[in-house]
């Protein structure tokens, strides 16, 4: 899918990397080689290679990034990480879809039969009436995907765990909101359609495109809501830099601010509006200390909601009503989020470990015509149907830990300065992970992030150890220098009064 010019940009990407690395410094050539890839490349057009992934806008700046990185810089890119239980996750993230592979093997029918063609509407149109098996040799290219999608955590673990690295992301992401600027302005005004005029056709529906009397801007990323939710990070990363701006560079914070906030209002979605209703006060108001502790309610909230939501815990009426009393189409949007969500539930109950694998199998289709009645918006639901339960805590540990890791490093440090990007870092790293609840906003940015707070966890670890240990090795010489000392005499002790007299 796409024109000589999608084939020409995935094809070229990575000479554009190249020169990034070697122009500028390789934590930011880096950030901009992962959210370049992501603003810039197109959706959807792929280059197939045989038993491997699909050349596309997330596996070419992923492995040219890592390639680089091995050839180009000189710091030690470290895989594996120091924590025992993200080292599990990981293996567990790497090697589940293989097992996923190995146990749908067998084909699916849905539907009535009649001829060659069948009325299935699912995936594929026309489509077959039965989803084929996934085939044994395929466990080889889930898995090389698998190591693919982390690529930017390792590299993100690695380069951007100083403070002096993690600076460059709220900077990269101002930067890249004020770039994005015009595309929205311009989309908002003319429709989705600047990636049909570039690339050669629409990557959505452009009907979902209309909201609030105006048109939601899909730019070169997958959807609306994706752009919404990159122009709320530009827009918090813009609040952090005008708190922290010289009363020299305030009033130019401030108004690149603001004008970020008017971006994302023009990308018309109620999601990350209200996120950021959250957010901005946090980080305006608030110090990092309790910024972290937001993101880990956060993250525990995104851990917890499958299991919530399967027991009924969740008011899932009560919310509906709520909002019917603001929107009845948002209300009618979020009861029909809940009911395909109880469909997915069940379906995906009758694999619960390792889920039904890709290609539609997670759907639930209509017995009779073999059309699909539920559609998989979350990522929570949709990593629990096609990777299981077992999947579903790989991904979401992996993507949760690097949270809790930073909040309880500082937690032990009670007098440690925490800075002020690692608070906002956190923070968007929980917004994506409740976005993850009701969309499917997981980006290689996304992984970028925990990487990047994961690293800074362990470097704080480091250092820790490293001061306990030194004033380990200087016990023995406060020994030394004491029992070399003088002792000092005792007053005489008078255990009597006859004592006393002598």
């Amino acid at each position: 899918m796409g024109n000589a010019i999608a084939y020409l940009a995935l094809l070229t990407w990575p000479l554009a990397i190249l020169v990034m690395f070697k122009r500028m410094p390789p934590e930011r050539a880096f950030i901009w080689a992962i959210l370049g890839g992501y603003m810039l490349l197109p959706q959807l057009t792929r280059i197939g290679l045989p038993l491997l992934p699909d050349l596309d806008k997330v596996l070419i700046p992923n492995v040219t990034a890592f390639i680089v990185c091995l050839a180009l810089v000189r710091e030690r890119v470290v895989v594996v990480p120091q924590n025992p239980l993200v080292r599990v996750l990981l293996v567990l993230f790497i090697l589940s879809p293989a097992f996923t592979v190995l146990t749908n093997t067998e084909a699916l029918q849905f539907g009535i039969v009649t001829s060659d063609y069948t009325t299935w509407m699912g995936i594929f149109t026309p489509a077959n009436a039965v989803i084929p098996g996934l085939r044994v040799y395929d466990s080889l290219s889930v898995v090389v995907a698998q190591i693919i999608f982390m690529l930017p955590f390792f590299l993100a673990r690695s380069l951007l765990a100083h403070e002096r690295a993690l600076a460059e992301l709220p900077r990269a992401l101002i930067v890249a909101g004020l770039i994005y600027s015009a595309p929205i302005l311009i989309e908002n005004a003319i429709g989705p359609e600047l990636h049909r005029m570039v690339y050669g056709y629409i990557q959505h529906d452009y009907g979902q495109s209309i909201r609030f009397g105006g048109f939601r801007p899909y730019v070169f990323m997958p959807h609306g809501l994706w752009v919404a939710f990159f122009a709320m990070m530009c827009f918090a990363s813009a609040l952090l830099h005008a708190r922290q701006a010289s009363p020299a560079e305030r009033t130019r914070a401030v108004i690149i601010a603001v004008w970020l906030g008017m971006m994302l209002v023009l990308c018309r979605s109620v999601g990350p509006l209200a996120l950021t209703l959250v957010l901005a006060p946090l980080i305006i108001f608030f110090g990092p200390k309790m910024q972290l502790r937001v993101a880990s309610l956060m993250a525990l909230t995104a851990l917890a909601y499958p299991l919530l939501r399967g027991s009924g815990i969740v008011p899932a009426d009560a919310m509906v009503r709520f909002v019917a009393g603001i929107s009845e189409d948002r209300a009618e949007s979020l009861g029909y989020r809940f009911t395909n969500e109880d469909l997915l539930l069940e379906r995906a109950a009758d694999k619960p470990l390792f889920g039904w694998g890709a290609w539609g199998r997670n759907l639930v289709y209509d017995p009779e015509t073999g059309e699909a009645i539920t559609i998989s918006d979350g990522q929570w639901i949709i990593t629990i149907g096609q990777a299981g339960w077992l999947g579903y805590i790989a991904t979401f540990g992996l993507l949760c830990v690097p949270i809790f890791a930073v909040w309880w490093r500082y937690r032990q440090m009670p007098n440690a300065d925490i800075p002020k990007i690692v608070g906002l870092l956190a923070l968007l790293l929980g917004a994506n992970l409740v976005d993850l609840l009701p969309n499917a906003t997981l980006i290689p940015f996304t992984w970028l992030l925990a990487g990047a707070l994961l690293g800074h966890a362990e470097l704080q670890a480091n250092r820790v150890q490293a001061a306990r240990l030194s004033k380990l090795q200087a016990a023995p010489t406060r020994k030394a220098l004491l029992a070399t000392a003088q002792p000092r005499r005792r007053p005489a002790q008078f255990h009597s009064e006859q004592d006393q007299v002598l």
